[in-house]
C-alpha cells in the first residue's frame, strides 16, 4: 500500500535534474573552450618570442657590424630593417594582449557556468530533500489511516462475535 505513493513534484524534479545535466554539459563546454583559448595563447606567445628572438639576432648582427666596421648605408639598412622588427613585435605583443583578454574571459565564462550548475543542483537537492519528508510523512499517514483501519475491523469483529455470543 506505500509502494503507491506518487510525489505530485515529481515532473518538476525530473525538469531539475534535466536542467542540471545541461548546465552540466556547459561547463564542459566552456571548459573546451578555456582550453582553446588557452592554446592560442601558447601560439601567440610561441610567434611573440620567435620575432623577438629575430629581433635579438639582428641587434647583435648590427653590433657586430658597428664592431667591425662598415658602411653607413648598411648601418642605416639594418636600423631601418629594426625598425620593421620592432612593429612586428609590438604587432605580436598586441595579440598576445588580446588573447590575454579572450583567456580572461573564457575563464569568466567557465566561471559563471560553474556557479550556475552550483545553483541548480542546490534546487535538485532542496527538491529531493522535500520529496524524502513528504513521503516520510505520507507513510506515517499511511500508516496511521491502516491503524484505524484495523481497529474498526477489530471492533466490528468484536461487536460482531459479542451479539452471535449473546
Amino acid at each position: 500500500m506505500t509502494n503507491n505513493i506518487e510525489y505530485p513534484l515529481m515532473q518538476v524534479l525530473e525538469i531539475k535534474k534535466r536542467r542540471v545535466e545541461d548546465a552540466e554539459k556547459v561547463v564542459k563546454q566552456k571548459k573546451e573552450e578555456l582550453e582553446e583559448e588557452k592554446r592560442k595563447l601558447k601560439e601567440a606567445e610561441a610567434a611573440r618570442d620567435k620575432v623577438l628572438q629575430h629581433k635579438q639576432e639582428k641587434l647583435d648582427q648590427l653590433r657586430d657590424e658597428l664592431d667591425h666596421g662598415t658602411t653607413s648605408d648598411k648601418i642605416e639598412q639594418m636600423k631601418n630593417y629594426l625598425e620593421v622588427v620592432e612593429d612586428r613585435v609590438k604587432t605580436e605583443e598586441k595579440k598576445v594582449a588580446n588573447q590575454k583578454e579572450q583567456v580572461k574571459v573564457a575563464e569568466d565564462n567557465l566561471e559563471a557556468a560553474r556557479q550556475e550548475l552550483f545553483r541548480k543542483r542546490q534546487e535538485v537537492e532542496k527538491l529531493e530533500t522535500h520529496r524524502k519528508d513528504w513521503e516520510k510523512e505520507m507513510r506515517l499517514e499511511l500508516a496511521l489511516i491502516e491503524q484505524r483501519e484495523l481497529d474498526e475491523i477489530g471492533n466490528i469483529t468484536y461487536v460482531t462475535r459479542k451479539r452471535m455470543y449473546q
